[in-house]
């Protein structure tokens, strides 16, 4: 938990540019995987073993605790790799190991590496939570719990005195915005059934993201359901009760997505940063959440539900295959020089056209995910332009520095 006593923050990290929005925008911890023993092992953002030092490096930096997720079920061939990532992990100073096979929860505890349950294990009862206290300081609950169960869990920590290696309370983790699994706590085989590509090894396909027709097969009837993807559940969003989550005695919020853009990262990263700093700071209101909401509608989600946290016995489906988000981003072009002095940025515009006025967003590996609307721009040397096309060279002003690395997008409806 946070020195300032609120609930820690945990954000997603798939590569540095997202690391940095996360950093950027409140994040009290990240979480990241390396490589392929993780649960996004098949994702196209992953960090390798020779990024540690400067995940560290840069998190510690902000006083922002790191996370390795390795947490997917463990072969034997897979246990000296194991032993060399946790190695290379401690050696960087990675705060702890989020886990669920054995194997790895003893090998870090071997070492001295701190442990936290990942949501795999699936803990749904306060036995269960003693058990794992023998060798873990956080852990994350089943995602079907409900309110007054995980305050049961809570409460019960304080009462019985459970304390971790160590010797503080257990704290209990829960996930708190992001996407859902119609598993129960992303426990899925259709994967593996239907393209011997596990889930459990990080490698999802998504089947039950897919359109499915249910077929009668005594007489051949064929139905198409009304909900066109009934596997598939709208995405997790609590902002709007975080008060009652925070209530219940969590001590980790944390926000799924490492596989979304860095963009999806700032903007959920922020809206919660700012939601927890309200509820501390007794301003939380209606109003707020009604902007948050609008601002979280902007990037990567399936649609909303409260997950079982309200005591809901079943979930909200989607109703689409894709994103329901109300803006997307086209790219624009890329960076190529920044002027310090008068905090001028230069790009190449290779795709859209760009128009003073334009919301854009700005990445990269160190700049992170940047918005900004382009009030002025200079185009080919040519001052106060109004448009530029594919092959100008445009300057604007920001007050954030610009990289080689970096490339521009405009935001756009989607």
């Amino acid at each position: 938990m946070t020195n300032s006593g609120r609930i820690e923050l945990m954000a997603p990290a798939g590569d540095f540019t997202s690391m940095q929005a996360a950093l950027d925008n409140g994040a009290d911890s990240i979480y990241f995987g390396v490589e392929q023993l993780n649960m996004r092992a098949r994702a196209s953002m992953n960090f390798i073993i020779d990024d540690l030092p400067e995940i560290n490096k840069r998190c510690s930096e902000k006083g922002v605790r790191t996370y390795l997720t390795l947490n997917t079920i463990i072969y034997d061939h897979d246990l000296s790799i194991i032993k060399t990532l946790l190695d290379k992990a401690k050696e960087a100073n990675i705060t702890a190991v989020i886990a669920m096979d054995q194997a790895v929860i003893s090998y870090a505890r071997q070492i001295g590496m701190e442990v936290h349950i990942s949501t795999q294990i699936n803990i749904t009862n306060i036995e269960t939570v003693k058990f794992y206290a023998l060798f873990a300081d956080t852990m994350v609950m089943s995602r079907e719990l409900s309110i007054t169960q995980i305050k049961k869990i809570c409460d019960q920590i304080i009462k019985d005195d459970v304390r971790g290696p160590s010797g503080n309370l257990v704290e209990i983790e829960i996930f708190g915005h992001g996407a859902l699994c119609m598993a129960v706590s992303g426990k899925c085989y259709l994967s593996l059934h239907s393209a011997n590509s596990s889930a459990n090894r990080g490698a999802c396909k998504q089947n039950c993201r897919k359109k499915y027709t249910v077929i009668d097969q005594e007489t051949g009837f064929e139905i198409e359901l009304d909900n066109e993807y009934m596997m598939s559940p709208k995405d997790l969003c609590t902002i709007s009760f975080l008060d009652q989550l925070i209530d219940s005695g969590v001590k980790v919020l944390k926000i799924e997505g490492r596989g979304r853009a860095p963009e999806y990262v700032a903007t959920v990263v922020k809206a919660y940063r700012e939601a927890i700093d309200a509820i501390a700071e007794k301003t939380f209101s209606q109003e707020k959440v009604t902007e948050w909401m609008s601002r979280l509608e902007t990037v990567y989600n399936r649609g909303f539900w409260s997950g079982y946290y309200l005591g809901q016995e079943l979930g909200e489906w989607s109703d689409n295959s894709g994103s329901s988000a109300i803006q997307k981003k086209v790219y624009v072009g890329k960076g190529r020089h920044f002027y310090p002095k008068s905090n001028i940025a230069e790009f190449l515009i290779e795709a859209y056209d760009l128009t003073v006025g334009d919301k854009v967003l700005i990445q990269g590996p160190t700049t992170g995910s940047q918005e900004m609307i382009v009030e002025t721009m200079q185009v080919d040397e040519k001052p106060e332009a109004k448009k530029a096309s594919k092959s100008d060279v445009i300057t604007f002003k920001t007050d954030f520095r610009v990289r080689p690395s970096d490339r521009l997008y405009k935001i756009v409806q989607a």
